[in-house]
């Protein structure tokens, strides 16, 4: 029985599966097995070619766009960033990865054409892991729906769900230290209504872990607790977008998405807007001894970025020879601190590397 069928197997079964205390152990186990079978039919192929759909990160953040073939992601592209992808009226006009250049408030944000997907992508259908693999590394997704067509929310959700993808959601707060004996013990910090002790061990049995500590900080799911097991999970914040806006009645247009009409101009400021904003950059500056701070040239960085981040994106051996920083600004007790490679900095900090 091949991998598809398999998975066909245990959904059927898990579909037949009342959920009561007595099944809660064999729905673990179903749902663990079922996780361990996604990663075989989703993971990239180690051989042959990647088609054009390896893209080199540059600018200050990557943007990736994903939606079904013919959405608008081609329009889109080149009404936001300074690219020229080819537009006509058919499907997969996009056979590889087209990038551009959004520049906004100083910042340089990449944005990635992808082709479109399909439905079924994550069960092995059309290029869908060449596509996704893309998508998993991004700072932000833009998911494309058709206004004509809403039930392609539900399509898109779907596929990057199968392929591990965690659209606008935090990891899930768990800590599991792995034992020599004494079995699998369970705890939490606060009241859990969602997962029970069964099941946790029974998904853990299954990943081969018979003795550990695990500690749950929030109330998660048996799917949530498995993504954990996995390992794999990306999570990357979202923005839905609902394209060709101009050709649906507005009174007819869902909430809960920025609507726009690329071939029109309508919503695309806002829609950069929202990019700039869900990326959480900010602005930083750097001075060198003696000099004063270049104000004039922005150093653009996501919000968290530490003292290290910026000797990395600096140059490549400045982390290794620092000695210290001194920082001015919000991030700062006082004018000059001095502070260490960790420090996380503030929007509009000044900051000055001291190398050994």
């Amino acid at each position: 029985m091949g991998v598809q069928e398999r998975i066909k197997e245990i959904e059927e079964e898990i579909a037949r599966t009342q959920v009561n205390k007595a099944t809660e152990y064999h729905l673990g186990v179903l749902k663990a097995k079922l996780a361990k079978l996604r990663r075989q039919l989703t993971a990239p192929k180690k051989t042959g070619g990647g088609g054009g759909f390896e893209t080199r990160k540059s600018g200050d953040a990557t943007v990736v766009m994903i939606g079904l073939p013919s959405v608008g992601k081609s329009t889109l592209l080149n009404a936001v960033t300074d690219a020229k992808s080819e537009i006509a009226h058919y499907a997969f006009t996009t056979l590889k990865c087209i990038p551009g250049i959004m520049r906004y408030k100083d910042a340089k944000i990449q944005v990635l054409d992808l082709p479109g997907i399909i439905e079924g992508a994550k069960d092995g259908k059309g290029r869908g892991r060449e596509i996704i693999s893309v998508a998993r590394s991004a700072d932000l997704l833009l998911m494309l729906v058709e206004a004509s067509n809403p039930r392609q929310k539900e399509i898109i959700e779907s596929e990057l769900h199968g392929f591990g993808i965690r659209v606008n959601q935090d990891p899930p707060n768990v800590s599991i230290s792995k034992l020599s004996k004494g079995g699998v013990t369970v705890h939490s910090t606060r009241k859990i209504t969602k997962i029970s002790e069964n099941e946790i061990k029974a998904a853990m049995s299954e990943y081969r872990i018979f003795n550990a500590n695990v500690v749950l900080h929030e109330d998660i799911t048996i799917d949530q607790f498995i993504d954990v097991l996995e390992g794999n999970r990306a999570y990357v914040p979202g923005i839905y977008v609902l394209t060709k806006c101009d050709l649906v009645p507005q009174n007819r247009l869902p909430e809960g998405y920025i609507k726009i009409s690329a071939e029109k101009g309508r919503g695309v400021e806002k829609l950069r807007r929202a990019i700039y904003e869900k990326l959480n950059l900010m602005h930083i500056y750097t001075k060198r001894k003696g000099e004063k701070a270049d104000l004039e040239e922005a150093l653009v960085v996501r919000r968290g970025t530490t003292v290290g981040d910026v000797c990395e994106k600096l140059h490549r051996d400045l982390k290794k020879n620092f000695r210290y920083a001194l920082v001015w600004g919000k991030g700062a007790k006082y004018p000059g601190q001095r502070i260490g490679i960790d420090h996380v900095l503030q929007e509009g900090d000044i900051v000055q590397i001291v190398k050994r």
